[in-house]
């Protein structure tokens, strides 16, 4: 969307500028350009664009191997620009987490487009990690309170949901989330107490 910043990784100065150019009509902001793939990552980790818009070949790291970095970090999404459109090039581009591709000569009704699907499906990404995320924890969390019902329930003679209530309680009066109270009496319950 106008107004997202955009890195510009592109060998190619004359390339280069255009780009730059066509982004700033469209109201982008370009904060930064790079003409070889290892300087875009090092760009990318301390400017934290938005999107990065990276020609494929690059001296250095091309650009599929920094778009892969750049992806393992989660860092922005990809979109791939070149001339080349063969077949192995978009299978590693796809492998390498790369968001959207556009091959050379391209035009602004070409690129934008792909600009807010790399964008949009980066999104939807990061939303997806951290759903997992929280799901992951979720789960964590309640095999700890189970745990740790299973104890109370041993050691103190209390029903299933006594147990529950008795961590709860605690999780308020202490006013600590029901994980680490749960923590809290498994340790105690490992050191002997």
């Amino acid at each position: 969307m106008p107004g997202d910043r955009v890195l510009i990784a592109e060998d190619e100065a004359i390339p280069r500028m255009g780009l730059r150019e066509l982004l700033l009509e469209q109201g982008y902001t370009v904060v930064g350009e790079a003409s070889d793939g290892q300087t875009a990552v090092e760009l990318a980790r301390q400017l934290k664009p938005d999107l990065v818009i990276m020609d494929i070949m690059m001296p250095e790291l091309d650009g599929i191997a920094a778009s892969q970095v750049l992806s393992e970090e989660r860092i922005a999404p990809v979109l791939l620009v070149t001339a080349y459109n063969d077949r192995e090039l978009v299978e590693r581009a796809k492998d390498a987490g790369v968001f959207a591709y556009v091959a050379k000569p391209f035009t602004e009704m070409q690129l934008v487009p792909q600009m807010e699907l790399a964008l949009a499906r980066f999104a939807e990404f990061q939303h997806m990690v951290r759903e997992a995320g929280d799901a992951k924890a979720a789960l964590e969390t309640r095999k700890i309170v189970e745990r740790a019902k299973g104890v109370l329930m041993t050691t103190q003679g209390l029903s299933e949901p006594e147990a529950y209530r008795r961590i709860q309680r605690l999780s308020m009066n202490r006013r600590s989330s029901m994980r680490n109270v749960a923590e809290a009496i498994l340790l105690t319950s490992q050191a002997g107490g």
